[in-house]
């Protein structure tokens, strides 16, 4: 679909040095499907909840320490 729009110089160049595209085109797509992709991981986990019993680091080292 092509739109017009007016960015940010500065913060288009950042966006072409971060995502190593070659145009200005292909650095927008992929910051416009990065952005969804964490919309979608950000509702994903939110759906998740939280581990309550999940294995902290000493307790991981306490398991290694026995065997």
């Amino acid at each position: 679909m092509k739109t017009t729009i007016d960015l940010p110089e500065g913060e288009l160049a950042e966006a072409l040095r971060h995502t190593g595209a070659k145009t200005k085109t292909e650095a927008v797509s992929l910051a416009v499907a990065d952005y969804n992709r964490r919309q979608r991981l950000g509702r994903l986990a939110g759906r998740m909840g939280t581990f309550k019993d999940m294995m902290t680091r000493a307790d991981l080292r306490k398991m290694r320490e026995t065997d």
